[in-house]
């Protein structure tokens, strides 16, 4: 004798989430969460930039220049492909000089939006300057090694107080 027909589907057993999954989950509900709480619209970790850093390995927030007539960025770090500080904030009037590590290939220094723009160097030790007289922020980039993530930004806050 044969089971009465039934108009019910059959579902597969559900399985319990493994750990992993569970922590997957997890992580990603904190990474959504804090990407709320940084809106880009400036101070710790946020700067401006919006999803510039995103593929950039050595970005951990701006380094706080912010009193320094004068300072500099090492091109060619870590791995040759890197900018150290990756991102720096700075007053209006600093002078950033880039300068070459001799690492990773030719290097540029290029802004996003073409503010300004190196020459293609790769010597130890070869420099590159630009004074920031405006407010804002400036991503960039070098050309060769963008692809890579090899990006950096310099923010520039309004005076010692903080008024931006």
């Amino acid at each position: 004798m044969q089971p009465p027909a039934s108009s019910s589907t059959v579902r597969p057993a559900r399985r319990r989430p493994t750990r992993r999954a569970f922590l997957a989950v997890a992580a990603g509900s904190l990474a959504v969460g804090t990407g709320c709480l940084n809106d880009g619209s400036g101070g710790s970790g946020g700067e401006g930039y919006g999803d510039w850093f995103d593929d950039v390995d050595n970005h951990d927030g701006a380094v706080d220049r912010t009193g320094q007539s004068e300072t500099s960025v090492a091109v060619g770090a870590e791995d040759g492909l890197a900018f150290a500080p990756a991102a720096i904030e700075v007053d209006p009037g600093t002078t950033v000089v880039w300068e070459w590590t001799g690492r990773g290939g030719g290097h540029n220094v290029v802004e996003r939006d073409d503010a300004f723009s190196s020459p293609l160097l790769q010597a130890e030790g070869e420099t590159w300057s630009y004074t920031f007289e405006e407010v804002g922020v400036f991503p960039y980039f070098c050309d060769p090694h963008r692809t890579l993530g090899m990006k950096g930004g310099v923010d520039v806050v309004g005076g010692a107080d903080g008024d931006g």
